[in-house]
């Protein structure tokens, strides 16, 4: 039934009032996951995508979505992504940072930013009837930003006081070296925020460059969810970035939609012992095949397997994840988070723990075996409850215009296209113990390993040891 369902749902483009599925198979999901409103996109002549979710809310959320990050950035430029956001709100050729400022306020909106490895995204959310106003902020910021020399010069001592502080966040620093080691000699392997040299040395010219080169109309989603109408917005999107370079006026030497840098996976670790602190903080990684790839749906139910838990919040001893319920009661570990952080064409997933140094050796033990566990060991009831989990939590993401709008922009850059809900759940629940094990092995049996480790790790056993437990070893 599940696979049938996947196939359905793959093969038709969903339209207002049109069916996805039989009436037998719509009785396989829950009417809140079918009656979801329709994702409608269109793409302006220049390649811009607009793709929307109207809903019958009073606020809004729209957002320009940019295929760009610190991945598309050189050794020469790294920061820069992540330098334009910051610049992008300090005021335009029509605005002062005062002026815009004051504007977003008077009409109660929220106006922000963010940079990934490989995204860039500005967003607005704002009332229903201040969609075309903010539509005119975000064109404005991105395409009319003033860079001013002295604003420039005045932020390079605010980036370098946010990279401090960035250093002082365990966490932030774990998987800062974690791309490092494992993408290493290649720009995913970059910190976002840019070595402390070039946010001292980045010049105007080059940020203008990085825009002109990168801020291109194939490489933009416009994306709407909440109080927006779809032929409004298209015609907004036109009307403020249908001058955006597509394939007819790209500047000499700008890059349309490339594909990304290729960044080789190397199995290794990097340890910065400190015994000063005293807590060990480990993240262990294995490589996976990005976003479209054929074990991504099953991997992300591994994730959902192996759990995560805090002994502040409590429920160790009764958390669903064995891995979880062992380590907070014979390991003595203060935490545990799986992760799976997807790019285009790569990504890690693995276990960051944090745990006193009498408890490292045992936790690292712990979780490589339950890593391993997967391939083989991973009982339908385990696998039922993953799924179900997953299921609820990609729901209650999806709560509140922002996160619909992140949603639809993400997947946009990602696939190409926004999943439903129906299709997505029918591709959880396509994932067997044959799937799950076929995943487990192509991602964690007999791979390389990236470790990253930092504060107390004299007793973290050494690479060749953590290498050899991606083996089922039962003790």
């Amino acid at each position: 039934m599940a696979a049938a369902l996947a196939r359905a749902a793959r093969a038709v483009t969903r339209r207002p009032g049109a069916r996805l599925m039989s009436t037998a198979e719509e009785a396989a999901f829950p009417p809140y996951v079918l009656n979801a409103p329709a994702t409608e996109v269109s793409t302006l002549g220049n390649g811009l995508r607009v793709a929307s979710e109207g809903s019958h809310a009073d606020t809004a959320t729209i957002g320009v979505y940019i295929n760009s990050g610190s991945r598309s950035e050189t050794a020469e430029n790294n920061g820069a992504a992540h330098f334009l956001e910051h610049m992008i709100f300090k005021g335009t050729n029509k605005r002062s940072q005062t002026q815009l400022e004051v504007e977003i306020e008077n009409m109660g909106g929220h106006l922000n930013a963010y940079t990934s490895r490989e995204q860039t995204v500005y967003y607005a959310k704002v009332f229903k009837q201040d969609v075309p106003a903010a539509m005119e902020i975000l064109s404005d910021i991105l395409q009319g930003s003033k860079l001013d020399e002295a604003a420039i010069n005045r932020e390079r001592a605010v980036i370098l006081r946010e990279m401090e502080e960035v250093s002082k966040v365990h966490e932030e620093v774990i998987f800062d070296k974690l791309h490092e080691t494992a993408f290493q000699g290649s720009s995913l392997g970059r910190t976002i925020l840019g070595p402390a040299a070039n946010i001292s040395s980045l010049s105007r010219a080059q940020l203008e460059d990085y825009i002109k080169t990168h801020y291109t109309g194939p490489r933009v989603v416009v994306a709407g969810a909440g109080a927006v109408k779809h032929d409004e917005l298209v015609s907004l999107a036109d009307k403020h970035f249908g001058s955006l370079a597509g394939p007819d006026n790209c500047p000499p030497g700008a890059l349309l939609a490339p594909p990304q840098a290729p960044a080789p996976f190397v199995g290794s670790d990097i340890r910065m012992r400190d015994d000063s602190i005293p807590v060990a903080h480990v993240a262990i990684a294995m490589e996976t095949g990005g976003w479209t790839d054929a074990h991504a749906f099953p991997v992300m139910v591994m994730q959902q397997l192996l759990g995560s838990w805090d002994r502040t919040s409590g429920g160790g001893s009764t958390s669903p994840s064995r891995m979880c319920r062992e380590l907070s009661e014979h390991c003595g570990a203060h935490s545990a988070t799986t992760f799976n952080t997807t790019y285009t064409d790569t990504g890690l997933f693995g276990v960051y723990f944090t745990a006193p140094p009498t408890g490292t050796f045992a936790s690292a033990q712990t979780v490589m075996y339950e890593m391993a566990r997967l391939t083989e060991e991973v009982s339908a009831e385990e696998l039922e409850r993953a799924k179900q989990q997953l299921k609820a939590a990609m729901l209650m993401h999806m709560d509140g215009t922002t996160a619909v709008c992140e949603d639809i922009g993400r997947q946009m850059l990602a696939y190409g296209r926004r999943m439903t809900p129906a299709e997505i759940f029918a591709r959880v629940d396509d994932v067997d113990l044959s799937a799950l094990s076929k995943a487990a092995h192509a991602v964690i049996h007999d791979k390389d390993v990236a470790v990253s480790a930092y504060g107390n790790i004299h007793e973290l056993p050494d690479y060749t040891w953590l290498r050899r437990r991606t083996y089922l070893f039962r003790y």
